[in-house]
């Protein structure tokens, strides 16, 4: 079908915004673009009490405190709100190889030459003898094998936060209904369309009501009910590279003190994850179904859980991948029915916030103009590629080889943009961000060594210094993150007198 041409008709303001769903996506933006332009704007919610959400995506990334900036919200009320706890790292067991962990942290590992990262210094430091594991010089891994955490001075500990993302949801409505935005409770029964641009002119509801708008945010989860539904915006499939298509989430009793990370537990066909908050423990497993079926998932997960279980595991079916278009016509889309990509990386409450800041800094007040949507859909696009070869990274380098998902994995064809990062890595020891990437060096650094990959060399640069200047070298980044993490109070002890929530 051609194009419409946005060109021809005159562009009208937007000055009507109508969100299509609530849960995590629905009410960051509606915190968002009221806190931003709320003034500006008439911005209606629309959400059923019937229809649940996925509701599990509780571990975040540092850039979350980024949107809350903009917010201008307060880190203690909010971690209250959500009994939040502090998130230092992921730590990842099982993925080289059984019993084989590694943490991929926060923050930066060491000190770099402008001609040369950190690891540089470090591989020549290991070849002489002379430098401890990777991770002792990093401060946010180390404190988070103590279990230990405080904000330090000049933001100097890198960290995110493991919430409840039920109450994050209404936290969020809270916050956004303050600043105008107007919840409607119902179901949308019909999508109502220009028939000659195709855009979208009103969602009807099951109570009849009638909900016009210029610009429409679909948040209708995996359904996509207004960008799938009704735009007819193609979903390209990555299952091909990403094997896991289902999750089984479940809730379960704390049974100790509050860890800083998020766990990730390989298995024969997937991983489990373990995330502590204040007042529970977040639970689940991801897998792929042609590996092993719902029945073996969920025995797997209650077999390898701690403390009683609070809810009935809800079994979670999807389709690694993402819409080749993100913004069609007047609409939108953001979260889950942009695409979805396994939380292993913790990035889904990421791509909420990206989507919506991108949307902020490209909002089409005076009308909707083609280039900005292009423009949209090209950096959304690019983004979520970069991620998805991260993720990718962590099933395909590594040794084992007990089960068939683990030998497919390694076994298959990888994105070539992956496959360069890899053999840069491996033959040189090399690694360079690309702009606007959400993965810096470090990220990339700490994976690929996790998972097994031993550069063949390293600069030059790092030849320059002699044995006893390399060696006082790395001592001196050690020591300094050994004397940080050593005054640092215990992460639960910290949590309670800064941001205790109300005993449930």
């Amino acid at each position: 079908m051609q194009a419409f041409d946005r060109s021809s008709i005159a562009r009208k303001p937007v000055r009507r915004v109508v969100i299509a769903g609530g849960g995590t996506a629905g009410w960051m933006v509606a915190a968002g673009l009221s806190k931003s332009l709320g003034k500006l704007l008439d911005i209606k919610l629309i959400e059923s009490d019937e229809i649940g959400t996925v509701g599990v995506g509780e571990a975040t990334i540092p850039t979350l405190m980024n949107f809350h900036n903009i917010l201008e919200i307060n880190e203690q009320e909010f971690m209250a709100a959500t009994q939040a706890t502090f998130k230092l790292g992921i730590s990842f067991e099982n993925w080289r190889d059984r019993k084989e962990n590694y943490i991929h942290s926060f923050g930066l590992t060491g000190t770099d030459h402008w001609t040369a990262g950190f690891q540089h210094f470090w591989m020549k430091g290991r070849e002489r003898g002379l430098a401890g594991d990777y991770g002792d010089y990093c401060l946010e891994l180390k404190a988070s094998l103590e279990n230990r955490f405080a904000h330090l001075p000049k933001n100097g500990m890198n960290y995110a936060y493991h919430l409840d993302a039920s109450r994050y949801a209404r936290y969020l409505r809270t916050y956004s209904e303050n600043f105008g935005v107007q919840r409607i409770e119902g179901k949308i029964a019909e999508v109502s369309t220009d028939p000659v641009s195709g855009d979208i002119i009103s969602l009807k509801l099951d109570s009849g009501s009638v909900i016009e708008g210029d610009l429409f945010i679909d948040c209708t989860g995996f359904r996509g009910m207004l960008i799938g539904q009704t735009m007819k915006e193609e979903y390209e499939d990555w299952s091909h590279w990403l094997f896991c298509d289902s999750a089984i989430a479940v809730q379960t009793e704390s049974v100790g003190p509050a860890v800083p990370l998020t766990r990730s537990i390989a298995h024969d066909a997937g991983w489990q994850w373990r995330i502590p908050l204040q007042h529970r423990v977040g639970n689940g497993i991801v897998y792929a179904s042609r590996y092993m079926d719902d029945d073996a998932a969920r025995s797997h997960l209650i077999g390898n859980i701690e403390g009683k279980v609070l809810t009935d595991p809800r079994v979670i079916k999807f389709k690694p991948g993402q819409r080749r278009k993100t913004w069609s016509g007047n609409c939108v889309a953001i979260g889950l029915a942009s695409g979805f990509l396994e939380p292993i990386e913790s990035t889904s409450i990421h791509l909420i916030q990206r989507g919506i800041i991108r949307l902020l800094q490209m909002f089409p007040a005076n009308g909707i103009c083609q280039s900005d949507i292009d423009e949209y859909n090209y950096q959304t696009s690019s983004e979520v590629r970069h991620i998805r070869d991260f993720i990718i990274l962590h099933y395909h380098v590594t040794n084992r080889r007990d089960s068939a998902f683990w030998r497919d994995a390694a076994e298959m064809q990888i994105p070539a943009s992956l496959k360069h990062r890899i053999d840069l890595f491996r033959e040189t020891g090399r690694v360079f961000r690309i702009p606007n990437e959400l993965f810096a060096e470090n990220s990339w650094i700490q994976v690929m060594l996790g998972q097994g990959i031993v550069p063949q060399q390293y600069h030059q640069t790092a030849d320059l210094m002699g044995d006893a200047e390399l060696a006082g070298f790395l001592n001196g980044i050690r020591d300094a993150v050994n004397r940080t993490v050593i005054q640092l109070p215990s992460h639960q002890m910290y949590l309670e007198q800064y941001c205790g929530a109300p005993k449930m």
